[in-house]
Order: structure tokens, then sequence, then C-alpha cells
């Protein structure tokens, strides 16, 4: 892998360490709990930024079906916590995959994304996954936050 792409899938990993570190301690009913209407759950989350990362870097970048049922992923319940983990550790191996047979001249080639048929390049669909599992990492560590604080009677600290 070229130093970039290690630096790239260096950063992945740390936003699912900050994940693994917002699961600890959550019990199996926190990780179905919602803040409020309209707002998922920890392990709607997780399972969607997974098939999101996995879409972009197979199915975009790499040309390769992942089988994604993107609406699944916000209508499953009752995962446990090593099984979100597994489920990084799954996207993790997909990312480091198509992370080694990448140049930095890929980068720029055009690819079509099957959603739509719009043309985009592997830049912009790293950057973007990378992106989006930041955001819903932040949402998954307030989730966190809120479900402690309001059925553990913990107050959360700001790091």
């Amino acid at each position: 892998m070229t130093p970039f792409y290690d630096e790239l899938y260096a950063l992945f990993r740390n936003l699912h360490q900050d994940i693994e570190q917002a699961l600890a301690g959550l019990p199996p009913e926190a990780l179905d709990w919602t803040p409020g209407p309209e707002m998922n759950s920890i392990n709607a989350l997780v399972v969607h930024l997974t098939g999101a990362e996995k879409f972009l870097s197979s199915d975009v970048v790499m040309g390769q079906p992942s089988g994604r049922d993107r609406a699944a992923e916000f209508q499953v319940a009752g995962l446990q916590p090593d099984e979100l983990i597994a489920r990084l550790r799954q996207s993790e191996a997909v990312l480091r995959a198509a992370f080694e047979q990448l140049s930095l001249e890929d980068l720029e080639k055009e690819r079509t994304d099957p959603r739509d048929g719009r043309t985009v390049r592997p830049a912009w669909a790293l950057l973007h996954a990378l992106d989006h599992t930041g955001m819903h990492t932040g949402q998954i560590q307030l989730t966190s936050q809120l479900w402690k604080q309001r059925h553990l009677d913990r107050p959360y600290s700001v790091r």
C-alpha cells in the first residue's frame, strides 16, 4: 500500500476505534435505543456506515458489487456489541483490500456510481466515505452519551 492509502486506512481505523470506545459498557438495549423520533439507533448507524464504506470502496471505486441493501441498514435491531465490532473489522478488510490494489493515479480515473449512473472519481468516493463515517461516528458518540446520561444517571464529560 502506498503511504497515502496507509494514512487513509489509519483514519478509517481511528474512527472505528472511536466507535468501539462509544460502545464500551453499553448494554444491548442501548444499541437499539434512539434519542428521539426520526433518529437512528447505534445498531442502525454502525450497519449503515459500514454498508456505505463497503459500497463506496467496492461498488464505486473497484467496480465489485457488494450486495448492499441500504434501506435494510436502518431496520436492523438486536445486534450485540461484538457483532458491531465484527462489522467494523469486515469493513476494514474491504477497505484494506481496495487500498492495496489502488495507485495514486487511480484516484483521478472516472467511475460510474451504480446508484444513479453519474460519473465520479475514486478520490471523491473515498473522501466521501471518510466524511460520512466521521459524521456518523459523532452521532454514535452522542447517542451513547445521551443513553448513559438518561439511563445510568451518569453525566458525560467532553474530552
